[in-house]
């Protein structure tokens, strides 16, 4: 297997729409693939695609591996980029060794570990039986992993290629939960003068809300509210508001429309809070902006003081970012929540969208219900959803020991072992196949679910050359 190869079917899947929830065309794309070279392929009732390389003849009774990733990407774009999701190739540009969409999420999350996947079932080197398994909508809550039936795969050694870190290898992950906060309003009629401002925060950095939760980067959302709490003395209405957008993302945007009786004024704090945001974001999110300017169209109604005071004190006071750290695994984020999104839904109805993660259960639970508690106290109606198990580590698997040792004859250095906070589909894989030996790796990712994510090409080439030599391995022998 190749990593030139790799690299090309990727470059085949940026071009095939995949947005979380619509994989139809990605899923027509696998099944092509299959069909092109002759290989059994099956799909279940969500969607997940289970491609099947039949082990060469002498390798028959040679360990199943299952190659494990999901179809479907976060799908983010910067402001003001007409970029359509549903029929648009990503944009892609390769610069100083790195593969990198300039103004919209790359894919690589997890287009990358398809890519070699299907490279690997096509490779003409004699293997035992290999099943690549292309799960849906990890991205919004690993419904596709949840949906498997337990006799969907048969291996016992998995694979995922999910990872986004060169030369680490994972054996555990945090599990999750959604808590959506819904606030009702009635609106209430402006005076008959009035200043309108539209206030905005931008150009954030944004990132996965598990990897670089605790890289202290701005949320656009948390701060606009902060603004917002402050002009409260001095006279405030709030006509709209909206922010963030996927679950699993930092935001890096979010906006008003506020009705003040003193525009210069209001003017002057705001732009005194964007030097202050500047100089406290200096070294984590070096390039927030902040902007004001006048409403030319009209708006003759606001959210009722009440709700707009309670969302906005809630949104400010709402838990953001490490909640704890794992006193077991140096350096590793146990416990944290993700302020995501506010977004003006409907007529009298505003939906807020967090998401807590935590590799201990009861730590998990307890911070959805923090949040749950800090809205409901503004009067919201909270709820939780789309909860999945985390991935407790396995010191003594031997899948580990291949992993291990084939990256050190080929690279002659020791990998790093270690768990990750961002949420992988292997705890819910356990649940159904409780006999899995399990690893995750993959290629260095930056900048996963916002615009200018990146691969590394030169990582790429250890990648593949890591997994091509643990297939081998276990395709020469009987372990």
């Amino acid at each position: 297997m190749k990593s030139e190869r790799v690299l090309e079917i990727f470059k085949e899947i940026t071009r095939v729409p995949r947005e979380s929830g619509h994989e139809e065309q990605i899923i027509a794309y696998l099944q092509n693939f299959a069909a092109s070279h002759s290989l059994q392929c099956k799909t279940d009732e969500a969607g997940n695609v289970l491609i099947i390389k039949e082990a060469s003849p002498g390798k028959e009774n040679t360990p199943v591996i299952v190659l494990q990733s999901h179809s479907d990407m976060v799908c983010e774009k910067n402001s003001g980029v007409s970029h359509d999701f549903s029929k648009d190739p990503i944009k892609y540009v390769i610069e100083d060794g790195w593969m990198i969409a300039k103004d919209t999420t790359l894919g690589a999350d997890c287009g990358i570990g398809m890519a070699a996947a299907l490279a690997a079932l096509e490779d003409p080197a004699a293997t035992g039986r290999i099943e690549s398994l292309f799960t849906v909508s990890e991205e919004t809550g690993l419904d596709g992993a949840n949906a498997l039936k337990p006799d969907f795969i048969t291996g016992k050694i998995l694979i995922n290629l999910d990872s986004e870190d060169e030369g680490e290898l994972f054996i555990g992950c945090a599990g999750g939960i959604d808590t959506t906060a819904v606030f009702k309003y009635k609106t209430k009629k402006l005076p008959s003068i009035t200043h309108l401002l539209k206030i905005k925060i931008y150009n954030g950095l944004g990132g996965h809300s598990g990897d670089d939760i605790d890289k202290g980067r701005c949320n656009a959302v948390q701060q606009l509210a902060r603004f917002l709490y402050s002009e409260y003395a001095y006279g405030l209405d709030l006509c709209s508001i909206n922010g963030g957008n996927k679950r699993n993302a930092i935001a890096r945007e979010a906006e008003a429309v506020i009705a003040v009786p003193n525009p210069e004024q209001t003017s002057v704090r705001f732009a005194a809070f964007g030097k202050d945001l500047k100089a406290e974001f200096a070294v984590s999110d070096p390039d927030i902006r902040v902007e004001i300017s006048t409403v030319d169209e009209e708006h003759s109604s606001a959210i009722e003081t009440s709700v707009a005071w309670n969302l906005i004190a809630s949104l400010f006071a709402a838990p953001h970012g490490v909640l704890a750290m794992s006193m077991d695994i140096p350096g590793l984020v146990e416990t944290s929540t993700n302020l995501a999104s506010v977004r003006m839904t409907g007529p009298g109805t505003i939906r807020v969208g967090t998401s807590q993660r935590s590799s201990v259960t009861s730590e998990r639970q307890s911070a959805a219900s923090k949040v749950e508690a800090c809205f409901r106290i503004a009067g919201a109606e909270v709820s939780h959803e789309s909860e999945y198990p985390g991935w407790k580590p396995k010191m003594d698997s031997a899948l580990l020991d291949v992993c291990r040792n084939s990256y050190r004859r080929l690279f002659s250095i020791d990998p790093v072992v270690r768990a990750i906070h961002a949420g992988l589909e292997c705890g819910l894989f356990l649940d159904k196949y409780p006999d899995l030996d399990m690893i995750s790796f993959g290629p260095t990712l930056r900048g996963v679910h916002a615009p200018g994510e990146r691969l590394d090409l030169k990582s790429l080439e250890k990648f593949v050359a890591l997994l091509d030599d643990v297939i081998l391995t276990y395709s020469n022998s009987t372990l």
